[in-house]
């Protein structure tokens, strides 16, 4: 059950940036809903899975979920860079969260 609290946190910060990135060009109310809603979901499920699984592996795996599912998102949706460097970087956070995942 932590692991899908933790993964529902993953998809909320997704949800709070992708509002975050919105509210910073165009200031509205729905923008601004996705944005502090999506992050304020996103802790209260972070910390629904403590109850289930190690802090510092549930906020690991979050961090890492949560900042590798932005950077992807920003490059699909919003035209940021798509150079090797940062396809590296994203692998090794994903497997960073894979092995924290698979160890505990």
């Amino acid at each position: 059950m932590g692991w899908l609290y933790v993964a529902g946190a993953a998809i909320s910060e997704m949800i709070g940036v992708l509002g975050l990135q919105l509210f910073s060009k165009n200031k509205n109310i729905r923008n601004g809903l996705l944005y502090f809603g999506g992050l304020a979901a996103s802790f209260v499920l972070l910390y629904a899975s403590f109850s289930y699984l190690m802090v510092s592996v549930a906020y690991a795996v979050w961090i890492g979920i949560g900042t590798a599912g932005a950077v992807i998102m920003n490059m699909i949706f919003f035209g940021e860079k798509k150079n090797t460097p940062r396809i590296i970087s994203l692998l090794a956070i994903i497997i960073g969260v894979t092995g924290l995942k698979a160890l505990s």
